[in-house]
Order: C-alpha cells, then structure tokens, then sequence
C-alpha cells in the first residue's frame, strides 16, 4: 500500500461573527504585532474595519496594508513586506478573498526564508526551510479556500505568468471563516468565487492524485456548493451562505493535498495576460474542459451526478454522462449570471498560440485526469472563445 499524505491547518473556526475569537486567540498565543493585509475595496467599504475594531479594542498593536490588487503581482508582496519588516510584525491577519490571503502567504514566506527575496524563486514545488510567519486568515469570499491550502499564486507582470506556489510552510496557524463577512460580497463575486470553488471540487474529484480522504472531501463539497450557490447569490439566504462557506473550505482541505487540472492552467494565463478575475476564468473554462476530461472521467461524473446532483446516472451512456455534467455545470453558472466566453473578458484569436504554450508549463496541467497536448489546449481555448 502506497503511503497517503494529508496536510491541514491546526485551528479552525466558522459561523456568524466567527470572527469574535480573533483577539483571543492572538493574546493567548503572545503575538505583539500584527500586519494586516486586505485589499482597497474592502478597506474603503468598511469590511476589514469590521475586523480591526476587534483590534483596537483589545489594545492590540497593528498596520493596515490595503493595496493588494486582484491577480497580485509582485510589487504587491514586496510592499507588504517592507511594511512587515518595519513594523517588526511577529503576525499577519489576512482578510478578504484570494488576492490578500495569497498576497500574506508570501509576504510570510520571505520574511522567515529572505533567500526567497527574490520572489520569482517561490514558484512551483517549494522546498523553503523555514515556517512562514504566522497567519490567521479571514476569507471574505466562498472560493479560493486559500485560508486552508498550502497554495497561492502571485503574478510576474514582465513574463505574464501566474506563479503557482506551493510550500506546506504558507499554511495559516488559523482560518476563521466568518460567513458574516462573505454576506458583504457583491452578487458577481459571490457568484464567479462559487463557481471557483466547484471547480476546486471537481477537480480535486477527479484529479490523478486523489484518494479515499481526498475524494470523501470533494464530494461533499460539490454537493453543498451544487444545493446552494443559487440561493446564496441571488437571494442572500444566510443558511445557504454558510454552506457556502462550509463548502469552499472542505474542498480545499481536498485540493490542496492532491492537486487540480487544466482548469486552472488554462485559467491561470487567462487571468496573467487580460487580468480576467480567477473565479470567473474559472467559471467560463469548467464545462468546455470538463467535455475533454469526460473521455476518461465519465465514471467519476457519473458519481458525481448521482451523489451531488441529484441525477440518477447509473444507466446512463458515457456519453449521456458527459453531456449531462457538463451541462448541468452551464446551468448553474448561467442561474447565478455568468454567461460570459473567454472573448468576453478580452480573449484574441491570435493569442491562442500563446496562451497554449503558457498553459503547458502550469504546475496543474501534471495532475489532470487526462493527458493534454499543446494542440489540445488551443482547441479548448477556441472553443471557449
């Protein structure tokens, strides 16, 4: 029997103002100084001051660095890290969706690892030899699962490239999952960063490294995100954002051990070369590559449609099974109001070539079900378009 791995973070906590056991939980581990790092949106609408009125409160020292940018780039981690480095921070607060808690995992690598200074080093299968900088994450939206996984992906403007890294040593000590915060998103984020998390899941369903634990995680998580997206992003129905919540975060637990596809390969360039926000990147490619992985993960959606979507596919065709997943995929994308192609957020016909070539290198593309050429990825992208 082949040895499994399985990596967590060490506390988490979820629910309506989840967000209460911040302080305590700084005070009783004796950090000093915190750093806390959001982005512009959410520092001007007052979301993050939910969090740092705790602070305050509880006498608790702290800067706000707010700039972190959607795609963060480069620039953004060496901003937050001089910030870091002068305030002698011995803790960071992340709050907001990917962009931030990302943006802090690698502030928090380099500042324990300075021979990663570099930044474009962190890229790929990390092998860092120091912790990261303690963390406490706050995700703001039911997607990117950051707050639970030992990714994060920072962008290299010069080369137009999302870097993928990966380091067990970025994992945040502490997620709390406040799902009163992710209420504040508005409706196109919580819909694109769902979509984003069923993708986590399904990929992480089906991906070549899954196992029992990993599998027993995404399909969970499928189900929840299935029965409750719609309702989360269109009517504001608290339950179903808590599900969401619930959701997001056991699918990462899953994906972050065992990987993801060429979903994410395709959209990491998508979102490096027109800065296409992730969630939807992701939303617009899941049903065109999902078709393409049918071939040899038909019985896996089969699974999938009965478990998680209410579909009754046991005698099922293989070819009924694709044609159903997929399509029940583009419903619930399209109930939740994303309707957009790969054109509509500034895809070109001549950068197909391009993108492709892009794709091949994505640390996701090994771990993809089924084996993916240069010519199939530009095949996919045009059909996306």
């Amino acid at each position: 029997m082949s040895v499994t791995k399985f990596v967590l973070n060490e506390t988490s906590y979820f629910g309506e103002n989840a967000r209460s056991v911040l302080t305590e939980e700084i005070k009783n581990r004796g950090f000093n100084k915190v750093l806390v790092v959001t982005d512009k949106s959410l520092y001007e609408v007052g979301v993050s001051k939910k969090v740092t009125d705790l602070l305050d409160e509880a006498n608790i020292e702290y800067k706000v660095f707010h700039d972190v940018l959607p795609n963060p780039p480069i620039e953004n981690v060496n901003q937050g890290l001089k910030l870091c480095k002068e305030m002698e921070a011995d803790l960071i607060v992340a709050i907001g969706g990917g962009s931030s808690i990302d943006t802090a995992k690698a502030i928090s690598i380099v500042m324990t690892n300075p021979d990663r200074s570099d930044i474009v080093s962190l890229n790929g299968a990390s092998n860092t030899k120091n912790k990261g900088l303690p963390i406490i994450a706050l995700p703001t939206t039911a997607g990117t699962a950051a707050e639970v996984t030992i990714n994060y992906v920072i962008t290299d403007p010069q080369r137009e490239i999302k870097m993928v890294c990966v380091d067990e040593h970025d994992i945040p000590i502490i997620a709390i999952v406040d799902t009163e915060l992710m209420a504040s998103m508005p409706k196109s984020i919580a819909a694109s960063t769902g979509m984003d998390a069923l993708t986590h899941a399904i990929e992480g369903y089906i991906t070549k490294n899954r196992n029992t634990m990993s599998q027993m995680f995404s399909i969970k998580a499928i189900q929840l995100i299935y029965d409750n997206l719609e309702k989360a992003v269109n009517e504001r129905n608290q339950e179903a954002i808590n599900n969401m919540g619930l959701g997001q975060y056991i699918a990462g637990m899953a994906f972050s051990n065992v990987g993801l596809g060429i979903v994410h390969s395709m959209a990491h360039q998508l979102g490096a070369v027109y800065d296409t926000p992730h969630g939807l990147a992701n939303a617009i490619l899941l049903p065109t590559v999902m078709k393409f992985n049918g071939e040899v993960s038909y019985e896996e959606y089969r699974e999938i449609l009965t478990q998680a979507f209410h579909t009754d596919a046991t005698k099922f065709t293989k070819e009924e099974v694709i044609n159903t997943f997929c399509e029940k995929i583009k419903e619930l994308s399209e109930k939740v109001g994303i309707t957009q192609t790969v054109k509509d957020v500034g895809g070109k016909e001549e950068d197909i070539e391009m993108l492709s070539e892009k794709a091949m290198e994505d640390p996701c593309k090994p771990g993809n079900p089924r084996e993916v050429s240069k010519e199939d990825f530009m095949k996919l992208y045009e059909e996306a378009m």
